[in-house]
């Protein structure tokens, strides 16, 4: 529920604070005094279109703060987005409009504009003038529809239309299959062909080892060097253990162990260096050994190096036309699965045929189903609509939800119609092209009320997600009176009213009767204060509202009279004068008599 609005230089408004309750909000005032504008700044709030010329002049920054109170299904929405909660289970939504940006907050996180609109659908339902346009959309129809029905028939709708979107999509991967297969038939030879014969090169490669290339680089360094090589092994061996001039590392060190093993006799703290150079004596035997080993297994074979240069060669070239050896190799594998599928007899045309019309036989059979139960929803809806209807003064009034095949699709293979008629003896017609602005208005106001008084609503705002239409906390209503009086105007006092005791409506109205029901009545005019014009808004107190229903039932304000007495002659000002009092007491009598009747309906229901 909306707990308040803070508006900060938002085109006429200067700052304005305005609190609002449960049940039926009531905005009156006079053509342009600015009702729709607290409105818009609502709609701003909560991620509606903005520019900077909605800024008040003279100032580079608005403000809007709506600030609502929050339920269970808010907190989970805003544990999911890791947005923190506030105190006192409240939910904050601002906008900041300058001229170069603006930007959307919840509860002081900025938020991006699906996420606004995600918490919108939740929060509020907007219903201003021309926005009636929704109930000529097919899509829109269909939706209201299917979130239609008591709890068990609305819990089938929503699983079988479920179930429809899975099996739909299973329809289209099996149909795409068989397309594609199709397709590849054509060429299949072809495709075949290309296939062995990359897979025929590839195998030839023997490719197995993925370092084999740099194994074979290795190797073919090795035997293109293999003479420097040995000559370099030859030096190392002398180095290490045997030269002409008796100075090798293992001579070396043969004449320190025998002198320290002599040193030893005589101190065996030499003990310890003695088994260093004992160890290092041994360890640089062992490498000439193996230096002399290496030299000799070293051997310039010209045709083991051409080998390799054939086999270097080889890879090089699947390299250059497959990727890396690796991905060579991988993909030698992908090209066998590959051909193993186009020649395997499991995955024929002929499978793929029978298996795209199982799926499309299983889909149509579920849009059979899906087709019945949305019967019986709109037998639900009809009578629900049009008993609303009904009490809008709409005695005559046919309405039909028209369900003609269509296409199978995620939604089913239904094309639904909202067929209306208005006066006895015309034919049903579409909504769209039949009903005026003011019957348009009349049908929102009497489908809002339908789902509303629904059985289901507990089972509705659980799935609400999945459909368009879920039972908001608030609903705002922007003249959805115009263009009716009378009796009509009555009917829709009533059913506003009824339907502000399961949400709070926030409504603006130039209708008497309507305001006249109101819970709670605001008051919306224009001043100039200094040079600069802003708008205010009271709530009003009994007196005053029956000041202001005396206003609107008469049209004028009684100041007016006054002022059209001055410069005649004292009789003449004293005959206005009386008739001014006399038509103000008779207004403000019929205002306490709305008063009193809005009383007696709210008491009756």
């Amino acid at each position: 529920m909306l707990l308040s609005l803070k508006i900060e230089n938002f085109a006429l408004i200067d700052r304005l604070e305005l609190d609002l309750y449960a049940g039926l909000n009531i905005l009156t005032g006079e053509t342009g005094a600015g009702k729709s504008i607290v409105l818009d700044a609502l709609d701003a709030a909560l991620g509606g279109k903005v520019s900077a010329r909605m800024i008040r002049t003279g100032t580079n920054r608005a403000n809007i703060e709506a600030t609502f109170s929050t339920n269970q299904a808010i907190a989970q929405w805003l544990e999911l987005q890791e947005i923190d909660t506030l105190d006192a289970d409240i939910l904050v939504c601002s906008r900041e409009i300058t001229v170069k940006s603006n930007r959307t907050r919840v509860n002081g996180v900025v938020v991006n504009k699906l996420q606004i609109q995600e918490l919108r659908d939740r929060l509020v339902e907007i219903t201003a003038q021309g926005q009636t346009i929704l109930l000529s959309q097919a899509a829109q129809q269909r939706e209201w529809l299917d979130s239609f029905g008591d709890q068990v028939l609305h819990q089938a709708l929503f699983l079988q239309r479920q179930k429809v979107a899975k099996l739909f999509d299973a329809k289209e991967r099996s149909r795409k299959a068989l397309v594609e297969r199709q397709q590849n038939e054509r060429n299949r030879l072809q495709h075949l062909d290309m296939l062995r014969y990359q897979l025929k090169e590839l195998e030839a490669a023997n490719l197995d080892e993925p370092n084999e290339l740099e194994n074979l680089e290795s190797d073919r360094n090795r035997l293109a060097h293999s003479v420097e090589l040995q000559k370099q092994g030859y030096a190392v061996y002398e180095a290490l253990y045997q030269n002409d001039s008796g100075n090798a590392c293992a001579d070396l060190l043969g004449k320190a162990e025998s002198i320290l093993t002599d040193m030893v006799t005589l101190d065996r703290e030499a003990e310890g260096i003695l088994e260093l150079v004992a160890s290092a004596l041994a360890q640089v035997e062992e490498a000439g050994r193996q230096i002399n080993n290496y030299t000799n297994r070293l051997d310039s074979d010209p045709e083991q190096l051409e080998s390799i240069e054939q086999r270097i060669n080889q890879l090089k070239q699947i390299c250059r036309k497959y990727g890396t050896l690796p991905e060579a190799i991988a993909y030698t594998e992908k090209l066998q699965n590959e051909l193993a599928e186009l020649i395997d007899p499991s995955t024929s045309i002929e499978d793929l045929e029978r298996k795209a019309e199982a799926d499309l036989q299983a889909l149509l059979k579920a849009c059979k189903k899906f087709t019945e139960l949305r019967r019986q929803t709109a037998i639900a809806l009809e009578q629900s609509q049009i008993e609303a209807l009904k009490m809008l003064a709409m005695e005559k009034v046919r309405f039909q939800v028209g369900i003609y095949p269509a296409e199978p699709s995620a939604l089913g293979s239904d094309r639904i119609v909202f067929e209306f008629s208005p006066n006895l003896g015309e034919p049903l017609q579409p909504l769209a092209e039949t009903a005026s602005g003011g019957e348009m208005s009349r049908f929102l106001l009497a489908l809002k009320t339908c789902f509303v008084k629904q059985k289901n609503q507990e089972t509705a705002q659980s799935i609400a997600s999945e459909f368009s239409y879920a039972n908001v906390g608030t609903m705002v209503f922007d003249e959805i009176d115009a263009g009716v009086s009378g009796r009509v105007a009555q009917a829709i006092a009533t059913q506003l009213w009824q339907l502000s005791r399961s949400s709070q409506i926030l409504c603006v109205t130039h209708q008497p009767l309507i305001a006249a029901i109101a819970d709670r009545h605001f008051h919306v005019n224009k001043e100039v204060i200094g040079d600069r014009t802003q708008i205010q808004i009271r709530l009003l107190q009994l007196e005053e509202r029956k000041q202001e229903l005396a206003q609107i039932a008469s049209g004028k304000t009684f100041e007016e009279g006054k002022v059209q007495g001055k410069g005649k002659k004292e009789k003449g000002k004293s005959l206005v004068k009386e008739g001014t009092d006399s038509a103000l007491s008779q207004a403000i009598a019929f205002a306490e008599s709305l008063l009193e009747q809005a009383a007696a309906i709210k008491t009756s229901i």
